[in-house]
């Protein structure tokens, strides 16, 4: 009995219907080119923010230092405009909820400690009652200062028309001031890429030089950590996912690029867990006997660094493929993928004629031998499937147009076939 061969296997097809509208034409790989703000930026939109909020309240009658109205901007002014306005709409509910819960205990009770606490009590129940998350206290906040001062009303309607004017600078400052954040999403992509196919690298060179079983551990150690880079990146491409929601200079492009990092990192979670099943499945193996063992045998070891090298540089060319920018540049890095993958799964056939074996000569070995050449397969299939040459399925955009055109070509069509009874 010998080994089974993995020879022409047809690509594992991903049922990741956002990745195919990313994958459909060239295009919506583009990725806007702006940078990851840097500290002096954030301090000076903040800054500028704060300015403008207090200069539009000073005009206004309510008290001759509006500050609340720039400390309202600044808790306002988030990274995205999307969480701009999420964080404006809490704040403002939660100052109104506030005043308005001082304004009708100031006629009922005056300042008193148990007023205080039974004020505090209330603001909380109503906070939490409303989710609104890190504006909670706000509620209990406003309460006690509009219940501290001798004018209740008064100091009601400055809080309240200071907060939205704070919220209101805040809101312009996000549409103005916070651009798409796609860049530093596309290049957190890039570098996990890279680091995958560093350790591909990195086991390659060491099947070459022999120096594979005192470097096992350590291979299985970084393959085990690129869990925590796949959240890093999951955050990032959160972040550029709100970056672009509501945002006047984003709206075009979240339909094609935000679909594509998403579907991106899917397949590089994917990619990192058969590269740790394969980290594992190599240090099984270095673990045998020589007799049972195939990594001792130098052929197989060349064979598998050439195909671990073949698969190395296909991912780091899907990572190059994200930050690209033009057409020509996106179809020569499709092609160059195209060859790595190609040139890997002759390396893979290779590598499996030289793994065949009969289960019952070694035993011992055999399974494993399976699981190295397979771990190569589904690495070499599933960048395959993610590439952008490859495109499954095509899930196009709901509208509420599609079902009722959908049902009157139906009703329409002299053709249709009637159900069997």
């Amino acid at each position: 009995m010998s080994f089974p061969s993995f020879r022409r296997r047809r690509p594992r097809r991903i049922g990741a219907a956002a990745r195919a509208v990313a994958q459909r034409t060239p295009e919506t790989l583009t990725v806007v080119r702006h940078r990851a703000q840097p500290l002096a930026v954030t301090v000076a939109r903040l800054a500028s923010t704060a300015v403008f909020a207090y200069l539009v309240a000073l005009p206004l009658p309510v008290t001759p230092r509006p500050v609340l109205a720039p400390l309202t901007a600044l808790l306002v002014a988030q990274v995205t405009l999307y969480q701009t306005l999420n964080s404006a709409v809490r704040r403002v509910g939660a100052v109104m909820a506030g005043v308005l819960l001082a304004v009708g205990l100031s006629a009922l009770v005056g300042f008193t400690w148990w007023s205080l606490g039974l004020t505090v009590a209330i603001a909380l129940t109503i906070g939490y009652g409303l989710h609104l998350g890190d504006a909670t206290l706000e509620v209990p906040i406003s309460a006690m200062l509009i219940l501290s001062v001798t004018g209740v009303r008064a100091a009601a309607t400055g809080r309240i028309i200071e907060t939205f004017i704070g919220a209101a600078a805040g809101l312009l400052a996000g549409i103005v001031l916070a651009p798409p954040r796609l860049q530093p999403a596309a290049e957190a992509i890039e570098e996990l890429c890279r680091k995958v196919a560093d350790l591909l690298d990195q086991i390659a060179a060491g099947l070459r030089d022999g120096s594979f079983v005192d470097r096992s551990e350590d291979w299985l150690r970084q393959a085990r950590s690129l869990g925590a880079e796949i959240a890093r990146v999951d955050d990032e491409i959160r972040q550029a996912e709100d970056s672009v929601r509501l945002n006047p200079r984003g709206l075009h492009q979240l339909p094609g690029v935000a679909i594509s990092l998403r579907s991106r990192l899917e397949t590089l979670d994917h990619t990192a867990i058969i590269v740790r099943a394969f980290a594992r499945s190599l240090a099984d193996t270095i673990r045998l006997d020589s007799d049972q063992s195939p990594i001792h045998d130098p052929e197989v070891r060349g064979r598998m660094a050439d195909a671990l090298a073949r698969l190395a540089a296909g991912v780091r060319t899907y990572g190059r493929l994200a930050v690209v920018t033009d057409v020509p540049s996106h179809d020569e890095l499709v092609a160059e993928l195209r060859r790595c993958l190609t040139a890997a799964q002759d390396e893979q056939d290779r590598l499996s004629e030289l793994l065949g074996t009969d289960p019952t000569i070694r035993p011992v070995g055999w399974p494993l031998r399976g699981e190295l050449v397979s771990h190569i397969d589904r690495l070499r299939n599933e960048l395959q499937a993610g590439s952008p040459a490859a495109a499954p399925r095509i899930r196009r955009a709901r509208s509420w147009r599609r079902p009722l055109q959908a049902g009157r070509r139906q009703r329409r069509s002299p053709t249709r076939r009637r159900p069997a009874a």
